[in-house]
């Protein structure tokens, strides 16, 4: 019996750990959903708020994003249960090096002996572990990962006939990068697809940023940047910056009308999040 016991002692301290480790909004971001495909070769199989994005190819799959270590397990699954295997995923990469984005990027590498690519600024903070954030310094940290190829603004990954082009876009990380690509429709209809890094700024010092001095610029830039685009297929790296939920209960109603085809989303989205950082900014200049 002493075996048994011991045994069960180690997995309620397991459980107790793994429940106690996220907070409730970690919870809420990190609650199962069901996979789906959002448009041509582009699949959803991330979590409630943590995205993770399945680009399947002939000649393998790219992941974009990991969410937390402890979205892995519902990313693996979310795979699976689309008919794809973890194991043909070739390439990942990263929007931006934070816990909750790229905390399980270095057990993902470990699963799938997949590439890692990522910006050049971002993989120094991904082998650091997200330990020296110019904002949140060490309270974030997560497994550190080497990336096997580093990039910068306009990079192209190319993989089984589809291309994604790097847009670095900085300010929420000095190398978060949003990613463009083509995605072709049924009857040959091709959509400009965007998959947005961050463009916010929650609680981050913009005046007198020692360790990112040139953050209020590399936001204004990126705001530029995005805002001169035209896309149709609007995604983010977190499912509410995009209304994830609300859209698939359009798509339920209305299968045959595609609300991911959001361009005025995607407008309106980058207007409340330049207005907010230029109150946080204006704020901080009194």
């Amino acid at each position: 019996m002493r075996p048994r016991l011991l045994f069960f002692l180690i997995f309620i301290t397991l459980v107790s750990t793994t429940s106690a480790q996220l907070s409730e909004t970690e919870q809420a971001w990190n609650r199962p959903v069901e996979p789906f495909r959002i448009a041509g070769n582009v699949y959803y199989v991330g979590a409630a708020d943590l995205s993770s994005y399945l680009i399947t190819t002939p000649k393998g799959h790219i992941l974009l994003d990991s969410g937390m270590l402890k979205t892995v397990p519902l990313v693996r699954a979310n795979i699976e249960k689309l008919g794809f295997k973890l194991a043909d995923v070739k390439a990942l990469v990263n929007s931006h090096a934070h816990y909750d984005h790229a905390g399980g990027l270095a057990e993902l590498k470990r699963l799938t002996k997949a590439t890692l690519y990522a910006s050049e600024a971002d993989a120094k903070l991904l082998a650091r572990g997200g330990k020296g954030d110019p904002n949140y310094g060490d309270r974030f940290e997560f497994e550190a990962v080497s990336a096997d190829q580093t990039f910068n603004d306009g990079w192209k990954l190319k993989l089984g006939g589809t291309t994604m082009t790097a847009m670095v876009t900085p300010g929420h990380t000095q190398g978060c990068t949003s990613w463009t690509m083509d995605v072709t429709e049924a009857a040959g209809h091709r959509l400009k697809a965007i998959f947005v890094c961050s463009v916010t700024a929650p609680g981050y010092t913009l005046v007198g940023n020692r360790e990112h001095p040139e953050i209020v610029s590399d936001y204004e830039s990126t705001f530029q940047r995005l805002k001169a685009l035209k896309v149709d297929l609007f995604l983010s790296s977190h499912a509410s910056a995009f209304e994830m939920a609300v859209k698939l209960e359009l798509r339920k109603a209305n299968p045959r009308v595609n609300p991911f085809i959001d361009p005025k989303g995607y407008s309106e989205m980058l207007e409340r999040t330049e207005a907010a950082f230029r109150k946080l900014l204006a704020s901080q200049t009194k």
